[in-house]
């Protein structure tokens, strides 16, 4: 659904996401960095499990949370793609990414 402008400049680094490393274009939302990824949902409700994706993309809504190197709800639309990022979707217990 989303894809990524052609820009012969774009640096791409790598990040960790889940356990995996994935390429992404360095200075980038990290959230439209996940959408490009189709890696939703980020995060499950903590009132009754709905899965939760980015939606204002600007910091109001919190729908973006995740952990980023180890510090929980961290709104992905705020933080700017960088090299070495650990990110993990705060998932509810048990849930495996894309297992919807």
């Amino acid at each position: 659904m989303f894809r990524l402008l052609d820009n012969p400049a774009t640096l791409f680094v790598e990040i960790e996401l889940d356990g995996a490393v994935v390429e992404l274009p360095q200075g980038i939302s990290l959230a439209a960095a996940l959408l490009y990824l189709d890696a939703v949902p980020l995060r499950d409700s903590i009132v009754d499990d709905a899965p939760r994706a980015p939606y204002c993309m600007m910091g109001l809504c919190f729908d973006c949370l995740v952990e980023i190197d180890g510090v929980e709800n961290q709104r992905a639309c705020q933080v700017e793609v960088q090299p070495g990022l650990r990110v993990r979707r705060q998932l509810r217990p048990g849930a495996v990414p894309g297992d919807r």
